[in-house]
Formats: C-alpha cells, sequence, structure tokens
C-alpha cells in the first residue's frame, strides 16, 4: 500500500513533456474530488467551530456525491493561484469564483455556472462625481490581478484611454471593498455579488460603473481531464439549473443580500455594539440550551424588538422576543418584561417551531420556515406548505414557499387554510430581515476574509464576556 502511494504522488506531483498539460491521477484511483478554491464571500467560508459553506462549496459537496466520492477542498491564496494549480495538475477542478475565459491555456471550462455582473465599485461620494465612463478619465481603478474583472477593466481602457488601472494579488474582494469604503482605494472592479455583500456591513459601498460584456462564472478543469468527468460536470450543472438547485444556493446565500437600507444597517450595527453586549451571555445560554445558534437567536430578537426588554406592541406581545401571554405560559415564561427569561423562552418557543415542521425539509429552509413560524404560525405555516403541495409547488425549500405566503390574506386561499386568513406577506418580511441580520452577525464573527476589515475600526463585533448580573443558568422546568 505504501509503493502504491508513493506511485501515485509521484504521479500526481510530477512533471510534463514540454508543452503537454499535466495529468493529474483519476479521482476514482485517488478516492478523492480533489478542488481548489480560495476563502472568499462567495466560493468558500469557514466557521469558528471547523465546518465550511460557500455557494461553490456546497454546490460542488451535491457533485461528489454524485462521482460516489469525498471532496477534499484545497484553499489557495487567490483564484489566480486555484487556476494555476489545475494547469499544474494538482487538482481535478477549480471552484474559486472564476470568470470563464476561452483563452486560458491547458484548462477545460465547464457549462455556466451562474451570470456575473461585473463593476466597478465605490462610494457615494465617487458615485456623485463619476456619472458617466468618461469620468473614468484620470482616475486609478484597482483590480485583482488576473481576474476577468482586470481583463475588462483593459477593454475598457481602450475606449477612456486617461483611466489609470492598479493590479494586486493576495488580496480577497472583501478586503479590497473595505479599503474602497476606508478611502484607501478610490476605485475596485468586482462583481455584483461581492458588492452585494459588502454593502452589508458598509451601505456607503455602491456601483459606479458597470463593466462591459457578458460575464459567467464557471469551473476549470485540466485539458486532459476524462471525458467521463468532464461530462459528468456537465450533466450536473445542466440538471443543476433545471431542477432549480443552483437557484436554491443562490437564494441561500444572496438571496438576503440588499433588503436592508442603509440606515436599518447603520442602526443595526450600532446596536451591536450598544445593546447587544448587555444580552449575548443571555443568548449564548438560551443557545446552548436549546442547540440553537445565538447569533440566530439575537437575529430574531433584533427583527422583533430592536433588542428592546421593554418593547411592547398594540396587540399585546411584549418583551424582547415579543412573546403572547400565550406562548409565555405555555414556554414557563413569568415576566415578559425580563430579557433573560424572554429570551430563553423566545428560543424555546423557536426551537418548537422547527422541530414540528416535517422531517422532508432540511438545511438552512427548516430554520427559515421556523422563523416565519415564530410570526406566522405553526398551523398557518403548515396550511401553506398543503396549499403549495395541491398547486404543484416545492413546499420542501423556503425559495418557493415565500412566494405562496403572501397569498393566505387572499380570501381564495384563506378559506382553505384550518387556521383562517394570515398576513403572509409580513411573515415573509420578518424571515428575509432575520436572515440578512443572523448573516451580518456570522460573518462578524467568523474567519470570513475581509469580513472584520469591512467594519469601520472602532466598530467589531464584541465577544461574550462574564455573565450580566441577572442572568440566572436555571430556569423554569418545561
Amino acid at each position: 500500500m505504501r509503493v502504491l502511494l508513493v506511485v501515485l504522488s509521484a504521479l500526481l506531483l510530477a512533471g510534463c513533456p514540454r508543452g503537454e498539460a499535466p495529468v493529474i491521477v483519476d479521482y476514482r484511483t485517488l478516492g478523492e474530488l480533489r478542488v481548489a478554491t480560495r476563502t472568499d464571500a462567495v466560493s468558500y467560508r469557514r466557521d469558528p467551530e471547523g465546518g465550511a459553506s460557500g455557494f461553490e462549496h456546497d454546490l460542488i459537496e451535491e457533485l461528489g456525491n454524485e462521482l460516489g466520492v469525498p471532496v477534499k477542498f484545497i484553499v489557495y491564496p487567490s483564484a489566480a493561484r486555484a487556476l494555476e494549480a489545475v494547469q499544474r495538475g494538482d487538482a481535478h477542478l477549480a471552484a474559486a469564483g472564476l470568470g470563464r475565459n476561452d483563452k486560458t491555456r491547458h484548462v477545460r471550462w465547464s457549462p455556466i455556472v451562474r451570470d456575473m455582473k461585473l463593476l466597478i465599485a465605490g462610494t457615494n461620494a465617487t458615485a456623485a462625481e463619476i456619472r458617466s465612463v468618461q469620468d473614468l478619465a484620470g482616475q486609478t481603478v484597482t483590480a485583482r490581478r488576473g481576474t476577468l474583472a482586470a481583463r475588462r477593466l483593459r477593454e475598457l481602457q481602450r475606449e477612456v484611454p486617461g483611466m489609470r488601472i492598479n493590479t494586486v494579488a493576495g488580496q480577497p474582494d472583501q478586503a479590497l471593498l473595505a479599503a474602497v469604503a476606508d478611502g484607501r482605494i478610490a476605485l475596485l472592479a468586482t462583481d455584483e455579488a461581492h458588492l452585494a455583500l459588502a454593502a452589508e456591513l458598509r451601505p456607503e459601498l455602491q456601483q459606479v460603473q458597470p463593466l462591459p460584456g457578458v460575464a459567467a462564472m464557471a469551473w476549470a478543469l485540466p485539458a486532459t481531464a476524462p471525458a467521463d468527468l468532464a461530462d459528468t460536470v456537465t450533466r450536473f450543472l445542466f440538471r443543476s439549473h433545471e431542477d432549480n438547485t443552483i437557484r436554491r444556493l443562490e437564494d441561500r446565500y444572496f438571496g438576503h443580500i440588499q433588503r436592508l437600507s442603509a440606515i436599518d444597517i447603520a442602526a443595526f450595527v450600532d446596536r451591536i455594539q450598544t445593546r447587544l453586549p448587555r444580552y449575548r451571555a443571555m443568548f449564548e445560554l438560551a443557545g446552548a440550551q436549546t442547540g440553537i445558534d445565538w447569533r440566530l437567536l439575537a437575529a430574531i430578537g433584533y427583527q422583533e424588538s430592536q433588542w428592546d426588554p421593554l418593547a411592547i406592541s398594540p396587540t399585546g406581545v411584549r418583551g424582547l422576543m415579543m412573546l403572547t401571554e400565550e406562548t409565555a405560559a405555555r414556554m414557563r415564561v413569568r415576566d415578559r418584561l425580563d430579557p433573560a427569561q424572554s429570551i430563553l423562552g423566545g428560543a424555546r418557543n423557536f426551537k418548537l417551531m422547527l422541530d414540528s415542521i416535517g422531517d422532508d425539509v432540511t438545511g438552512p429552509d427548516r430554520q427559515w420556515m421556523a422563523v416565519a413560524a415564530y410570526n406566522l404560525g405553526l398551523g398557518h405555516l403548515r396550511g401553506a406548505r398543503q396549499i403549495a403541495d395541491t398547486m404543484g409547488r416545492d413546499n420542501r425549500t423556503w425559495v418557493s414557499l415565500r412566494t405562496m405566503l403572501p397569498l393566505m390574506s387572499r380570501p381564495s386561499f384563506a378559506r382553505r387554510l384550518k387556521a383562517g386568513p394570515a398576513r403572509g406577506g409580513e411573515a415573509v418580511h420578518m424571515t428575509e430581515n432575520v436572515r440578512a441580520f443572523y448573516d451580518i452577525l456570522r460573518r462578524l464573527d467568523t474567519a470570513e476574509a475581509g469580513a472584520e476589515a469591512l467594519l469601520p475600526p472602532a466598530t467589531r463585533l464584541p465577544q461574550g464576556g462574564t455573565q450580566p448580573a441577572g442572568v440566572s443558568t436555571s430556569s423554569p422546568p418545561m
């Protein structure tokens, strides 16, 4: 066995005759699919617990399931280095937010994974000064070296010869966008998804000018990739577009962005610093007792009350988690205005929603439906799922169900609900806001490249510390 591994390693790393593309050992022989990627807000993320996620990560994992082998992600410092790994024969595939470029040597491109809108990003002040492409004359635009955005900039330079281009290596888009927001870089060539994610934290960022042409994200395979691997990747991507797998993942990672206004984001970031430290230990305790991510509970709490323990609505719901009298009694909450009791009661209620959704709903779809049920009630959520099923819609994904919930206020649909009419549109609005708040909290609390740098220097996610006075580690029994 040791001799075989040595031989395989030698074949994998060996050079090739001059002018010939390198060959990587077949993924079936290696027993794994080696994928070159980069740490990035879109492609591949790591969380503090060591888990990985990301739009391309999740899609590649599904490809690995189809191929019947585990995926080994090899993280490179840039997209260009990930592409070089494929060209050298060190990886079967590169999935690193790559823009398809048919002029790349020793590479075979997959079909389109998703469309990419390339653009030049700046701040509100810069956008006010640059109203046309010709206004870029005399400006310096930065781009990551070797990217499709850099290539498009060079094409644009023919039209605006006075525009200067600065290329950099080794910096993720989020870190470069942070430099734009801080005024260290004037303009950056990037794509719509990275800009939208960055603007979640720095709303002063915005598009200044679009870049010309159509761009497409694609995966790079070695030119010598086995025909069956290339064919499987092609079939997989075509089917993933047809069965809405890609749409579902796009919604998971990008569906909530651009929902919050600049004012909403500024208020949320301010309250992360001024209010959240008082209640973080309470959220963490409730999370530990229920198995729910404390950041998700905090996002729900912020949507409900902006972390105000004395909040009261005209309909009688009260407290930080805005519990009704009935829900508070069911969750053994004696004082709805006590923040520790409210947070634990809200966490228990959310856990009940989560556990009551059918086993056919998994992953993030399950938790977003549970958030909607927190607002709407389980009966109405179940009714919406039944109506979706009778209409031939997918009732197992949030991206599908959220189009159905607003219909519940219409008499023709309300008559079919045992629980009667409901403000389903309000539940969708709440859930999408929670998704945005949760994403911001997660990104500030994880190792995602550039996420922390996006915040102004004085703004960081406060860390949990000693338990605040008044927080009890014991709670009324369920």
